[in-house]
């Protein structure tokens, strides 16, 4: 593993000279373990503990399949799937691998006592299978999350669509937590060259799923001038919503949980700010019963910001706990857009708001290579930072999912796998100099 490290630090190992680097036999990688699966039973949710199911193992190099590329990962980072895998919520994704294990015999690969975890990756090509004419050993890359087989003809308009469509270090094995990680070479896009690689590896799952989410006419079709009510405005996906939001011409109503984070979103420009933990918003009277005199406080606090007006765009992915003040406070007319529930699966709502208002709730899941890829794009172009706050170290991936499970980050939590330190692989100083007070906006926060 030295002698990659070695030629990818060197900064100039041409193509042939990372295709002559023989690959070593086994790599260090974050793993979930098959015989785990029950660990937590019977604990609540917030109690289940990410540091004692991820473990750091050392796991053999997969074979691989035409399509693939093995790329070295330089960095990863958290996402919430990761959280969800490590607490076998809301089911073991063994169940995931054990079905895609099933469709071929390359897939058999993926269906294992561990899995490899790991959504997101920034590092470089070593190996590509058959058929890939894209991509050579040595590029620089970044990869989206997407894993499709596109056999169907469902998948061809859009492909997230795919019937085999799914979500790689979730749903398939050989994740980005690791220092070696297998993609399907139609996931690879071009690292930009002014970000370090823990930056470079931060955005890709929550910037895509905005972008699909908010922007594009697969999601929310956002319009300049639209006001937009982006729940978790500090967060890993409300950050990128936020900014896309601004860079849009849209009007972010930011909805945080801190007067700290409040001015995280300040600093990116965003001028309507709800802080819940100052103004006490409680939807649920308890579990059972939900409080519509909160939803009506809400929507007039988001009333009195805007100068009277209701969110056009309700960007949402907490779900339970506040769905139900999300059709309210929704104008009429007006777009509920959902791509997750991390408070909870099982939403309730008035449906009265819905119908009689016009209002439509739509769903929104991760995002095809287009949309990844224009994402992508406004990060090289410097219209869209990384919102990277904390790095740990690979053996310390347990306290970082931690971290996100609790809600104690900022923006996204990375992880250094292969990089021996933060702030390397940066190529274009010049570019970075531009642009570094935002790079930076949510260090030390």
């Amino acid at each position: 593993m030295q002698n990659i490290l070695d030629a990818i630090m060197a900064g100039d190992t041409s193509s042939e000279e990372f295709a002559a680097i023989d690959i070593p036999e086994s790599y260090r990688a974050i793993t979930v373990h098959k015989e785990d699966e029950t660990m937590f039973e019977g604990i609540a949710t917030k109690e289940k503990d990410p540091r004692k199911s991820l473990h750091l193992d050392e796991v053999p190099v997969p074979e691989l399949a035409p399509g693939e590329a093995l790329v070295a990962v330089m960095a990863s980072a958290i996402n919430y799937n990761t959280v969800w895998t490590s607490i076998f919520e809301p089911v073991s994704t063994f169940r995931f691998l054990e079905r895609y294990g099933r469709l071929s015999e390359y897939t058999k690969r993926h269906d294992l006592p561990y899995h490899v975890v790991g959504s997101d990756l920034a590092g470089v090509v070593l190996r590509t299978g058959p058929g890939v004419n894209a991509w050579k050993p040595g590029a620089e890359v970044v990869a989206h999350c997407l894993s499709v087989e596109l056999e169907s003809p469902d998948g061809h308009d859009d492909t997230m669509m795919d019937p085999e469509q799914r979500i790689w270090g979730f749903e398939t094995n050989f994740g980005g937590l690791a220092e070696l990680a297998i993609v399907k070479t139609n996931q690879l896009m071009p690292k930009p060259a002014h970000l370090s690689w823990e930056e470079a590896a931060s955005p890709g799952l929550v910037n895509s799923t905005a972008y699909r989410q908010l922007v594009s006419r697969n999601g929310a079709n956002m319009k300049q001038g639209d006001v937009v009510l982006v729940w978790g405005a500090s967060g890993g996906l409300g950050s990128y919503a936020t900014q896309m939001a601004l860079n849009g011409g849209a009007i972010p109503v930011c909805v945080v949980s801190s007067p700290e984070k409040a001015d995280i979103v300040r600093s990116m420009g965003a001028e309507l700010v709800i802080d819940r933990s100052a103004e006490g918003y409680k939807f649920w009277k308890d579990e059972r019963t939900q409080d519509p005199s909160e939803w009506k406080r809400f929507g007039k606090k988001i009333r009195e910001l805007t100068g009277g007006e209701d969110p056009d765009i309700v960007f949402e992915h907490p779900g339970r706990e506040t769905f139900g003040a999300s059709v309210y406070v929704a104008r009429k007319g007006g777009t509920i857009i959902t791509c997750a529930s991390t408070s909870g699966y099982m939403h309730e709502y008035d449906n009265r708001y819905l119908w009689m208002n016009l209002k439509q709730i739509k769903s929104s899941h991760f995002a095809n290579y287009r949309e990844a890829y224009e994402a992508n794009r406004l990060i090289d172009k410097g219209l869209i930072h990384p919102t990277v706050s904390k790095v740990y170290p690979l053996a310390e991936t347990g306290q970082a999912a931690l971290d996100v499970h609790h809600n104690k980050h900022q923006g996204k939590v990375g992880v250094l796998t292969l990089a021996p330190e933060e702030g390397l692989g940066v190529r274009d100083q010049e570019k970075r100099a531009k642009h570094l007070d935002a790079i930076n906006r949510f260090r030390g926060v």
